[in-house]
């Protein structure tokens, strides 16, 4: 092996390895993975098993999660949706691979309950984009498969789309910035990215860079003379945010701290200028 991989999308340590990596990197040890489901709303991800750790990322309800070791009571992985590693807590995942999902969430964040009643106490909160395996109906509510009720109108069938990933990201207009967040409740640059992309049914990796290297169709590494439409990815030294029209930019930013709308010429001189252009379509 010439260079290490990125860990990032790898599950890959010195000191353990995934086994189907064996023979592609070194490592002390590899080991099968065990298939797990998120059946915490959500829950962090972070860089080591420490609450004091920085956050990375986030996993959502519903997702699968293959664990490759433990650790006082955190486990090391990599999700299936975007294919990212981290360390979560072991209390948020359940054994086996999700249940076939039947339906995604459509709000930006829908309750769970434990009893089709929305006098209930509410037990979660699952976020927009989280996938859920429906067992049962009842009224207006709809039963889980690991249990409890999301309100039905919250929910649409599973593989449907929203055309416009902008539109998507609108919604979230005012949303606190997170770093490493993936949800309604604090989301980063590329997080929101992401889930516009995943709303329109677009595969998109986790980190801008990743992004800027595999998303769409690049178009400049400096933007001088492109003619600017709706829905145009745009990056910058380690950011990134969608065109929102011909001179605007749709970003979630931490010199707000939310996700905003502003001139694209005040964000590129602010952030040392574009590095990149990728279109949709």
């Amino acid at each position: 092996m010439t260079a290490s991989p990125d860990p990032r999308r790898t599950p890959w340590r010195p000191d353990l390895a995934a086994a189907h990596l064996r023979g592609a990197v070194e490592s002390a040890r590899f080991v099968p993975g065990t298939p797990h489901h998120v059946t915490a709303g959500t829950v962090t991800l972070r860089g080591a098993p420490d609450e004091t750790a920085r956050q990375t990322s986030e996993l959502l309800y519903g997702e699968g999660f293959t664990v490759y070791d433990r650790q006082a009571g955190w486990a090391w992985g990599q999700g299936a949706r975007d294919g990212y590693v981290g360390w979560t807590r072991d209390s948020a995942l359940t054994p086996g691979a999700p249940a076939a999902a039947t339906h995604v969430v459509t709000a930006l964040r829908s309750f769970l309950f434990p009893l089709p009643d929305l006098k209930a106490p509410v037990t979660d909160a699952l976020p927009l984009g989280a996938e859920v395996t429906v067992v049962e109906e009842s009224g207006a509510y709809r039963r889980l498969a690991d249990g409890g009720w999301v309100f039905a109108r919250h929910l649409a069938p599973v593989g449907s789309t929203e055309p416009d990933p902008v539109a998507v990201a609108e919604r979230l207009l005012g949303v606190p910035y997170l770093w490493g967040g993936r949800t309604p409740l604090g989301i980063d640059c590329s997080g929101l990215v992401q889930l516009g992309l995943h709303r329109a049914g677009l595969p998109c990796p986790r980190d801008s860079d990743m992004q800027r290297g595999e998303v769409g169709t690049w178009l400049s590494a400096d933007g001088a003379g492109v003619d600017y439409r709706r829905g145009d990815i745009l990056f910058f030294p380690g950011h990134v945010g969608f065109m929102l029209d011909g001179t605007a930019l749709l970003h979630a930013t931490a010199h707000t701290m939310t996700v905003t709308v502003e001139p694209l010429a005040d964000v590129a001189a602010r952030a040392g200028g574009i590095t990149g252009v990728r279109r949709l379509g």
